[in-house]
């Protein structure tokens, strides 16, 4: 696809590329996203966020499209708020790639997302995101296993304080010790996420996209962080905004603005025509 040619699917990751640095939508990206849903086509919000950390986006967007969460293992009807489908780790399989990545680096500390909740140990540096500052948000666990007591969408591995090259090769050291049991993936500095084997943003989007008849040509998607790495390559036409990261930014088959210069927000305009 070439962004002359009309797409189908408007996809956007949250952080750092539809939101501006303050954490707002700015208004001109209000009225792309309207615009998108009004000419018949789907827009997809595609975040590494879980479901409790989404409503204060989607009230700025007027709850419209469809929200793929926690880097693809939680589909959201933004319409009705309702979880559609949910990709957890099998039984055993997070608990075993956990133990995996504390054998690697024994800094690391460890906390789940559930489908419905977050946990972590009592050594996990909460504060860190807002949700995880909510009351009632999480839950601090006696032993590792009681964070497996519920299905687990997403291990997350808090690193001791590291700049963004420091915790690219630390991401490297940990794909190369998970290998094909698990899907990792970082998107801000500190902080692994960790997913179920094959569960990235890319595979949920790719599968709405079949369910609507509609494959990755068909496909418009934006990123700036690598869990949006999948999604860019994958998508018939992969943008990167200008404050993405350099890995996103040589894949995307374009660089468009900033989040704060409404970098997304063109595009789609260009696109509608």
């Amino acid at each position: 696809m070439t962004t002359t040619q009309p797409c189908q699917l408007i996809a956007t990751d949250i952080d750092g590329t539809l939101l501006r640095s303050d954490g707002t939508v700015s208004d001109r990206a209000r009225r792309a996203i309207a615009d998108v849903e009004d000419s018949g086509r789907l827009f997809v919000l595609v975040t590494g966020r879980p479901p409790r950390w989404l409503r204060p986006i989607t009230e700025q967007v007027a709850h419209r499209g469809l929200a793929i969460c926690a880097n693809g293992g939680i589909v959201m009807d933004l319409h009705t708020e309702e979880i559609v489908r949910v990709d957890a780790f099998p039984d055993g399989l997070g608990l075993e790639v956990l133990n995996r990545l504390r054998a690697m680096d024994d800094t690391l500390v460890f906390g789940v997302e559930w489908a419905d909740g977050f946990a972590h140990e009592a050594s996990y540096p909460r504060g860190t995101r807002s949700s995880e500052l909510a009351r009632g948000a999480a839950q601090d666990v006696a032993h590792v296993d009681d964070l497996f007591v519920r299905p687990v969408v997403k291990v997350l591995a808090r690193a001791q304080a590291r700049d963004r090259l420091a915790l690219d090769e630390l991401a490297q050291r940990a794909i190369a010790e998970v290998g094909e049991l698990a899907t990792v993936t970082w998107s801000s500095v500190g902080l692994l996420e960790v997913s179920a084997p094959a569960v990235t943003k890319a595979a949920a989007l790719h599968r709405f996209a079949e369910d609507h008849g509609l494959g990755a040509e068909d496909v418009l998607a934006f990123g700036d962080m690598p869990n949006d790495l999948p999604m860019i390559e994958w998508a018939g036409h992969g943008v990167a905004v200008a404050n993405a990261h350099e890995l996103v930014r040589e894949v995307a088959d374009e660089v468009t603005d900033s989040n704060d210069d409404d970098g997304v927000a063109k595009v789609i305009e260009r696109v509608l025509g």
